[in-house]
């Protein structure tokens, strides 16, 4: 695996593949610089070396040049973020572009314009990649977040850079950090899935049954398992016809050796509401009229002896609806048995997009040992998949 460390980048152009797809407010100011944040460490490593960096990026979903979605609204942040001048060129490939590239000197920044401005580049258009090749003599993939997509810029691009192509620090570490879940983590390893629906987790559970020791299944996708087993859920989200599925996975699991945890009481709730009237039941006889919004008492204490016990945790998923406070203590009480493991020398990686949004609102970002930055791209890793913009640079 290249990563920069292999490269000497004095007097080297670098093309770096970034994730600037930040979120903007109606004055077109960033509103969480995670992404920004997070490239940081491999635009250092080339500057300091002596080298140039040339980041690409995409923003949004445009139709074709739109100014609400140029990446000119956020070179300022970026600026203050880096510590360091950024130029940015109105355009990614062509002429203009070209010499822009050409005319920068070691330890300058260029940022080109949304890449998404051209269809090609999500079409893994090959011209369009080798016209973006031409402005770099490294190729840096550091987008975990689009990883999973075989675009121009991500994949394609890097057939260009036969010998001079390398992961960037954070894709690196993305790819480290899901390898000791997936493979060299130390046991007892614990998956703890959440969310709304079995639907959507069921490739990953299959996938990660080999590997882990404890599985936990929380949230509204815990219902189906319940009703499967017939207990009452009153009105809690289920999904009827994934109840076959939710059986054979429970006895794949038992053939695995594979202790799986299932909430043994929740919060329930009369409307989905967080002014709604509550009460604690066991999951397995909610009442017509209640749903069940959060994990209860007995079960986030189990949850955090289990936690507690394993030395490798992979959390993606919260416990409850988190979003409303009514709804968020055992989401919170989670985070903070991971954060203590964690303290204790557990290895904690949070990924997905609910969960990751949950760990930035509750503070335990600095308490885990890694948060991914790519929800898709983490879903598809666990799922076992190969991503394209690793097997582009690993070719």
């Amino acid at each position: 695996m290249k990563t920069l460390n292999d490269f000497n980048f004095e007097n080297k152009k670098a093309l770096i593949r970034v994730d600037f797809n930040v979120p903007l407010n109606e004055n077109f100011e960033v509103t969480d610089a995670t992404r920004i944040v997070s490239a940081k460490p491999t635009i250092v490593k080339i500057l300091e070396d002596g080298g140039s960096c040339i980041l690409m990026s995409h923003l949004g979903r445009p139709k074709g040049f739109q100014d609400a979605f140029s990446l000119g609204h956020i070179a300022e942040k970026v600026e203050d973020i880096l510590g360091v001048e950024v130029k940015f060129v109105k355009d990614c490939v062509g002429a203009e572009v070209e010499a822009a590239a050409a005319s920068l000197e070691p330890e300058q920044i260029l940022l080109l314009e949304n890449l998404r401005f051209y269809k090609e580049e999500t079409a893994g258009d090959k011209s369009f990649a080798e016209k973006l090749s031409k402005l770099g003599d490294i190729y840096v993939n550091d987008a975990f977040g689009t990883a999973h997509r075989a675009h121009a810029s991500t994949t394609i691009v890097a057939e260009f850079f036969p010998e001079n192509k390398c992961f960037g620090s954070l894709l690196a570490q993305e790819i480290e950090s899901i390898e000791k879940v997936m493979k060299t983590g130390e046991k007892p390893v614990l998956a703890i899935l959440g969310g709304a629906k079995v639907s959507s987790k069921i490739t990953i559970i299959e996938n990660i049954l080999d590997k882990v020791d404890h599985l936990i299944i929380g949230g509204g996708m815990s219902f189906t398992f319940v009703k499967a087993q017939g207990g009452k859920i009153g009105n809690s989200i289920c999904e009827d016809d994934k109840m076959p599925l939710a059986l054979d996975i429970l006895k794949q699991a038992k053939e695995k050796n594979v202790k799986v945890h299932i909430p043994v009481d929740v919060i329930a709730a009369d409307d989905f509401s967080n002014d709604a009237n509550t009460q604690t039941l066991d999951i397995n006889e909610i009442p017509d009229g209640w749903e069940g919004v959060d994990a209860g008492p007995k079960s986030r204490a189990q949850f955090h002896d289990i936690v507690m016990q394993s030395r490798t945790i992979l959390w993606n998923g919260p416990l409850g609806v988190f979003e409303m406070e009514s709804f968020a203590g055992g989401t919170i009480e989670l985070g903070n048995s991971i954060a203590e493991a964690t303290k204790n020398g557990a290895f904690s990686l949070v990924g997905g997009g609910d969960s990751v949004a949950a760990v930035k609102q509750f503070g335990f970002e600095n308490k885990v040992s890694y948060v991914s930055t790519g929800g898709g791209a983490m879903l598809e890793s666990l799922e076992g998949k190969t991503l394209p913009g690793i097997a582009a640079i690993l070719e």
